[in-house]
């Protein structure tokens, strides 16, 4: 196998949450696979064919991800947030246990809406936290 996947998440919908290294696996694919939504976020560019397909149909996409990578491909499979949080990944090794072989696989994070969220109201996680652990006397 010559080509590659990478599993991307494109964090919960601004720009400039996705992080440069998922940035960096998009400027390299030929290839992007997705749920519809999520493949809209990615710039067309010449040489990009932009795969989108409908809701529910993960083990689809990473039998089509596994197809293209075989044929030499780059291809990036997009979700929303996270690909551990959304799946994604699963789908991929399910799909790779029943085609087998030995692709290159990347797996990148991504920034989910619950992380995104609360560092916008000022990490209130860690306020939780501390508050927890402190001792008064």
């Amino acid at each position: 196998m010559t080509g590659w996947i990478t599993v991307a998440g494109l964090g919960p919908g601004s720009d400039a949450m996705v992080t440069p290294e998922v940035a960096a696996a998009l400027d390299q694919a030929t290839d992007v696979i997705g749920y519809i939504p999520y493949v809209a976020r990615v710039a067309a560019r010449p040489g990009l064919t932009l795969n989108a397909s409908d809701n529910r149909v993960e083990l689809d996409r990473a039998r089509h991800a596994l197809s293209l990578a075989a044929a030499g491909a780059r291809v990036v499979i997009v979700s929303s947030g996270d690909p551990g949080v959304f799946a994604m990944a699963s789908a991929l090794f399910e799909a790779l246990e029943e085609a087998g072989g030995d692709p290159d696989i990347r797996i990148l994070p991504g920034i989910t809406a619950m992380l995104a969220a609360a560092a916008r109201a000022g990490a209130p996680w860690a306020m939780i936290s501390a508050r927890s652990t402190c001792r008064t006397t």
